[in-house]
């Protein structure tokens, strides 16, 4: 096998998978009903379904013989964005009570706070 058609499979093979996840996001879109699982399908598009789209076209580009290093910088700027927005939008769909809220947390104060518990006395009756 030539490169040439070793970079044709490769391509072709990412170009295969970025098409899948850009199906299956979408259509996860389209049907999920709450807005909070409707992030979801969008997000994973954004991450790899684009990435692999633009993986493709890197791919592509080496096989003719020509440099294209633009894609990197289009896929550090999805992947540093994507959960940023995704987070935002999360934020804002809880902040106007548009899905479920989350259920209360335990009473336990010590978990995911910075309250720690009272020190247990030593053995000499001193406080630690």
């Amino acid at each position: 096998m030539s490169p040439d058609m070793i970079g044709t499979y490769a391509t072709a093979i990412c170009l295969l998978i970025g098409s899948g996840f850009v199906i299956v996001g979408v259509i996860g879109l389209l049907k999920f009903n709450d807005p909070m699982t409707r992030l979801h399908a969008p997000t994973k598009v954004g991450t790899v379904g684009i990435g692999m789209l633009l993986l493709a076209s890197m791919i592509h580009s080496f096989t003719l013989g020509q440099t294209s290093l633009h894609e990197l910088l289009i896929m550090a700027f999805l992947f540093v964005t994507a959960p940023v927005s995704a987070n935002f939008i999360a934020k804002v769909g809880i902040h106007r009570r548009a899905c479920d809220t989350p259920p209360k947390p335990s009473d336990d104060t010590t978990w995911s706070t910075l309250d720690s518990p009272d020190p247990a006395p030593a053995a000499d009756g001193k406080q630690a």
